[in-house]
């Protein structure tokens, strides 16, 4: 397998270099299964990406007038804003889930109940094994008699309370019984580092679109990040970004070689 690896100034420097990159390295195939099944993608085999300073604004890619083409993100569904009901930050960062959504990445990091040998371990007081933090309707609270943890709050309070040597802090997304869905979450996690005073995200997507889905994906989980910072109360760090899938749809090579001024 090819590891291909960028290092960027910020978020839009490593999209178009991705996306540049992406359409003489990209190895192209058939979609068996999933989203766009039966169409081709042109797709790395693994995809590693170093943002140095990814705080920066603007945080969606920069495309200038004479491409004659549209952003891929507007900046109007990272925060919301006229034609759409609701933000990407919302779904992101908080629990709301509308019906026939089989899962939101908000709902994963703010809302994960508490169940099993954990559940049995927290109601036994059993500290060896587990934990326990009072419930405080924000880190861990209760609805219809069951427990949840918020991942965000949660460890935003372990690295106030502990300081920032710590390599437990992994926000997860995963479960392994997405197995069973048709459509898993792309985004399987976001693990964290307290760096020389600064928080540093390392993002890993299972499956991840180039043109549209890692600007809108990458400013909203730095909008997380900075956040996150600010509740322990240091700087905004670095990003580093991992993909196994990062890949470029049939219909996006055409404004992606607009973009790169590619014929």
């Amino acid at each position: 397998m090819n590891i291909h690896k960028i290092v960027a100034r910020d978020l839009p420097d490593l999209w178009f270099q991705a996306v540049h990159n992406i359409l003489d390295h990209g190895k192209r195939f058939t979609i068996d299964r999933g989203s766009y099944s039966g169409q081709t993608r042109l797709e790395y085999d693994f995809f590693m990406g170093h943002v140095k300073f990814p705080g920066a604004r603007p945080l969606l890619p920069d495309i200038p007038p004479s491409c004659g083409i549209p952003n891929p993100v507007e900046e109007a569904y990272i925060y919301g804003g006229e034609g759409y009901e609701r933000s990407y930050i919302e779904y992101l960062m908080t629990g709301h889930k509308e019906p026939g959504e089989s899962y939101t990445y908000g709902e994963r990091l703010t809302r994960t109940p508490i169940t099993g040998d954990k559940l049995a371990w927290w109601n036994e007081n059993d500290t060896d094994i587990i934990d326990k933090r009072p419930a405080d309707e924000k880190i861990i609270f209760e609805e219809d008699n069951q427990l949840f943890l918020n991942q965000i709050e949660w460890v935003i309070d372990t690295y106030k309370k502990f300081g920032e040597r710590n390599n437990q802090m992994v926000l997860q997304v995963a479960h392994p019984s997405d197995l069973t869905l048709l459509d898993p979450p792309c985004l399987r996690s976001i693990d964290t580092r307290i760096q020389n005073g600064k928080l540093n995200f390392i993002v890993y997507f299972r499956s991840w679109d180039l043109w549209g889905g890692l600007p809108a994906n990458l400013a909203g989980i730095q909008n997380l990040k900075e956040y996150m910072a600010g509740q322990i109360e240091i700087e905004d760090g670095e990003m580093i970004v991992e993909s196994k899938g990062l890949h470029l749809y049939g219909y996006a090579e055409d404004l992606a070689k607009l973009r790169c001024l590619k014929t």
